[in-house]
């Protein structure tokens, strides 16, 4: 009902509406006010019915092939983890230890997390709130696999987001190859690989927060870009470009407050937060990079900062991925903290493509590849037009010639589906541990014994526990692995008695005796 309708309004339909004869001495019934005020004002039921027509209204504007692309990398993305569950394989700690913070969450406690030590608190050791989150989808299914398939889910959700950015902005045949091409990048292929990790929650935000600077809706950037500061602490120095960019591109103060509001955040976790929650007082972190080093020496600092393959193998890729226009677009400025941080860091492991550091990237680049393609298409000069055109097909051929090469590979290989020949006998070795009883174990086997017990790492100075497992196929151990899994027990816990009560398949699993 239009507002000339109930009465109000200046809209052209109210125009020269004066009383005619047969309507000038018409007497307007009391109950016809009453009832037009009331449908006016709205009750509940009006106004639910008011938020179920927006709400369907704004589902039909989705356009489909963004969602389908976004659930066809969501699929894929779980395949590749579900064959890496099935084959028991674990490329490091972190599952186990974002497993542990899951169940504490979903128990309504705090994250104490056991295999990073003792009374560990995951929240004095890098600050992510945020995962939070993840306490229902634990609570329903309590498995480290399940944290894969919601990183999945959450990386399938940026695909369909920068899907639609780019169907909406350029083109819908554009805006999809775009989305096939960043849902096979490598930061995500790495990153799925990694198996889970915080940034999970980060790349959706980062693509949501972007696609809304791209739409010049303020508010939706804001409050996208601005909960990042929870996800983790490095996040806060992203904030604080995607501020300055908001305020540049669509001028406008809110920008500037984003940024403080990110550097303000980054000060209290790594100064406050962090330390407070921290067993040793500080941020296990601050040691990466040698700010005074760079100070003392600026141009060594340069230098350095572009010095080293694993940098030149980042860059590189980045371009190739972006199809090399994305620096055409100001939301490529996005990119500079994290690689700063990174390549400015002492740890080469941040330098390269591996692991899941460049995740938080791929949202960003893609992006700035669809705004580059939008702006050169404007252009006056053809030879900019022409630039604008090899964009899109140059990102998707880089995506598809690199893919031989990437995690996603494995995919084409028939062994891959096939289950580990030790899963049997891991599962009926952890099996004979009780619910809630205590355990040491290498890495590989962390995230499938957490649900029903307490875990600890076999590199970390542990209580004795109840039980302790060793795998001679554990890269845990280093060149060197115990032969005699009752004898390492009980010289690593001096005045334990542990019994072998499992010996196969390279598993041995000895109980405390009491």
């Amino acid at each position: 009902m239009s507002i000339s309708a109930q009465g109000g309004g200046t809209g052209p339909d109210t125009q020269d509406r004066r009383p005619t004869a047969s309507t000038a001495g018409r007497a307007t019934p009391t109950g016809a006010i009453a009832g037009r005020n009331a449908s006016a004002a709205g009750g509940p039921l009006d106004r639910l019915r008011g938020v179920r027509t927006a709400v369907v209204a704004a589902v039909r504007r989705q356009p489909p092939g963004a969602w389908l692309i976004g659930l066809a990398a969501a699929v894929v993305y779980s395949v590749f983890s579900v064959t890496q569950w099935n084959l028991l394989d674990s490329p490091s700690w972190d599952l186990g230890i974002f497993t542990q913070l899951a169940k504490a969450y979903a128990g309504l406690d705090a994250p104490i997390v056991p295999i990073k030590g003792e009374g560990f608190n995951l929240l004095g050791d890098h600050f992510h709130p945020l995962l939070v989150l993840l306490a229902p989808a634990y609570a329903l299914a309590p498995s480290g696999l399940t944290l894969l398939i919601v990183q999945n889910l959450l990386f399938g959700l940026s695909v369909a987001v920068v899907t639609r950015a780019g169907m909406r902005l350029v083109s819908p045949l554009a805006g999809m190859a775009v989305g096939v091409a960043y849902a096979l990048s490598w930061g995500l292929q790495s990153a799925v690989a990694a198996q889970f990790h915080e940034i999970a929650v980060a790349v959706p935000l980062l693509a949501l927060g972007l696609e809304a600077l791209l739409r010049r809706r303020v508010l939706p950037a804001v409050l996208w870009g601005g909960a990042l500061v929870f996800v983790k602490e490095d996040l806060g120095l992203t904030v604080i470009a995607l501020g300055l960019v908001v305020a540049w591109r669509l001028r406008t103060a809110a920008g500037l407050w984003l940024s403080v509001w990110g550097a303000l955040w980054l000060i209290i976790s790594v100064r406050l937060i962090l330390p407070a929650l921290n067993a040793t007082g500080q941020y296990d972190y601050s040691d990466r990079i040698d700010v005074g080093g760079m100070i003392a020496d600026p141009a060594g600092a340069v230098v350095d900062l572009v010095s080293g393959a694993p940098k030149h193998e980042t860059l590189l890729l980045l371009l190739l991925a972006g199809g090399f226009v994305v620096l055409r677009s100001s939301l490529s400025l996005v990119l500079l903290p994290t690689l700063l941080w990174r390549f400015a860091s002492g740890q080469e492991g941040y330098w390269g493509p591996e692991w899941h550091y460049s995740a938080v990237l791929m949202p960003v680049l893609f992006l700035a590849l669809v705004d580059a393609v939008h702006t050169l298409r404007r252009s006056r000069r053809g030879w900019v037009r022409a630039i604008a055109l090899i964009g899109v097909p140059g990102a998707v051929a880089a995506s598809l010639v690199l893919l031989p090469t990437q995690k996603f590979a494995v995919l084409a290989e028939p062994a891959t589906y096939r289950q580990s020949e030790r899963w049997d006998p891991a599962h009926r070795m952890m099996n004979l541990i009780p619910r809630g009883a205590t355990v040491e174990s290498g890495v590989v086997l962390m995230a499938y014994l957490v649900p029903d017990t307490r875990v600890y790492w076999l590199g970390n100075t542990n209580p004795a526990p109840d039980y302790l497992i060793v795998d001679a196929e554990d890269w845990s151990w280093g060149p060197v692995r115990p032969a005699d899994a009752e004898a390492h027990a009980e010289q690593h816990y001096p005045g334990a008695d542990y019994t072998t009560v499992f010996d196969e398949a390279g598993y041995q699993l000895v109980e405390r005796q009491r």
